[in-house]
This record gives C-alpha cells, structure tokens and sequence, in this order.
C-alpha cells in the first residue's frame, strides 16, 4: 500500500486507501492515462462503476502501470438494470472481463433503486461472490439509513462502506452517525461539490489562504479528518497531483467547525429515495 494515501481497516479486515481516484465522467480513451498519472502521482485506490463504461481503461492502467497488484486497491459497482441475484452475477462477470481482473477489491451496489425492491436479492448476490473469494469486500453506494438496516436484518454480511454524495454543503450527519452504528465506513463521491461553487465559497478560500492551500485541498483534508474514504476525479495531472497532496497538513478545531457551518442540505445529485 503507498504510504502517501494513509489506509482504513474495513470492518472484515481489508485495508482501503483512505483517499483514492475516481474516474466517473472520464471517457473511455482517456481513462487508461488518467489512472497511470493517478498512479504516478501516489493514488493507489481507483474507484470505477460499469455506469461510466472505462471499467477497461483502469484494468488496463493497473497492468501498465507495474504496481504490484495487492498494492492496488480497485473498485467496481452493479447498476441499476442489473438488480436481482442472477443478473448480478451477470454483471459481475462482464465487469471482471472488462477490467481484466482475477480478484476485484470492492464491488458495491450503485443504488438502492427501492421502487425496483431488489436490493436484498442483489445483496445476496454480492454475498456469495465474496464468499466465492472473486471479490475481497463487499459495500452499497446511495444507500439510506432504513436500506442499510433492511440489509441487515435479512442477509448476513455487513457492508464495510457506503459511498454517498458527501461535501460541506451536504454533510449527511444522520447517515454518518447510522454508519458508525452499524459498523462501515462512510465513502464521498462528490467531495468538492460540483460546478466550482463551494470551491469559491468564502469561508473556503479564507482556511485556503490561512494554510496557504488550495480551495481543494482544504476540502479533502476536512473529510480526511471526518474519517471519510474520499474520491476526488480530476483529468488534469496538475490537479491530480494537488489533491493527494493533503497528508501534509491539517485542519484545526476551528477551521472544522467553521466548515460544519456550511452545511445547507445542498445535494448536487439524485435522492436515493427517487433515482430508479
């Protein structure tokens, strides 16, 4: 594991590097050479979806980039149109063959999709693939509190993560707290927000220039402090390179409360609740 992306211990053992690079939105032809540049600017944890369709452009990166593979931590998440037990499997599969892959590190539901009701059932699926040692953990992603309480009460492995929309303008306090609860870690897509606002947010650029960082920075560092698995995505080397270089420095009492300040209910993307 890099020593620059200080890993988590998931609740079945597996360590996660704590910030990692996501690939949502980066086409198909240049995911490959956005991950080798992740890699050489230290990430080792890559987070794709079979959505984003450049789950073959990160399994190509990972065998370019001559890491050795326990050094990479690579995950991958079923959509939508594949819930259910049998169809998962399906689309585990493709997903496998597609990043070219013997063992994948973390696989996760995309989302809960309730008008569907399949969750449990595609669970159960992701279950035996880790059970089957195809997949070394297991997690779900837009799950809500009574989703995540559901899971438990009818199958047997708790999730070690959900990966939720999470940055200062949409703090998920509630599900923070439920994931500590219940034993996972809390994973952030959209970290930075989108659209730049909370990037030119005032009270960000004022802890910017008190740290002499970016606006960025100071984002990630604040959920590296929360706890939070965090996967900024950027196809700029430059950038990519500035947002692993957060293990630097740190945010005082202070700075963290102000940041807790901003939060304003701000959800950039679906409700869980209605996507599907």
């Amino acid at each position: 594991m890099s020593h620059d992306v200080h890993p988590l211990v998931l609740n079945n053992g597996v360590r996660i590097p704590q910030l990692g690079f996501g690939v949502y939105k980066i086409p198909e032809a240049a995911t490959r050479d956005a991950v080798l540049t992740a890699f050489a600017a230290g990430y080792r944890h890559i987070d794709t979806a079979a959505l984003y369709r450049n789950e073959r452009g990160v399994g190509e990166a990972v065998r370019e980039s001559g890491l050795p593979r326990d050094e990479v931590f690579v995950t991958s998440k079923v959509w939508n149109d594949d819930h259910g037990y049998d169809a998962t499997l399906r689309a585990f599969d493709a997903s496998m063959e597609r990043l070219g892959l013997d063992v994948l590190d973390l696989y996760l539901i995309h989302w809960p999709v309730p008008r569907l009701d399949r969750y449990v059932d595609t669970w159960r699926a992701l279950e035996q693939l880790y059970r089957d040692g195809r997949v070394r953990a297991i997690g779900v992603s837009n799950f809500q509190p009574d989703h995540l309480r559901r899971l438990l009460d009818r199958t047997d492995v708790v999730p070690v993560v959900n990966q939720v929309e999470l940055h200062p303008y949409l703090q998920q306090e509630k599900l923070r707290v439920a994931h500590e609860e219940l034993g996972l870690l809390t994973e952030a897509w959209a970290p930075l927000a989108r659209g730049g606002e909370l990037l030119a947010d005032r009270v960000v650029l004022g802890l910017a220039d008190k740290h002499a960082r970016t606006p960025a920075q100071v984002v990630l560092r604040w959920h590296l402090q929360l706890g939070n698995v965090v996967i900024p995505k950027s196809v700029t080397p430059a950038r990519i390179a500035e947002n692993i270089a957060v293990f630097d420095f740190a945010l005082d009492e202070d700075d963290m409360a102000v940041l807790a300040s901003l939060d304003r209910e701000g959800r950039t993307g679906a409700h869980p609740d209605h996507l599907g």
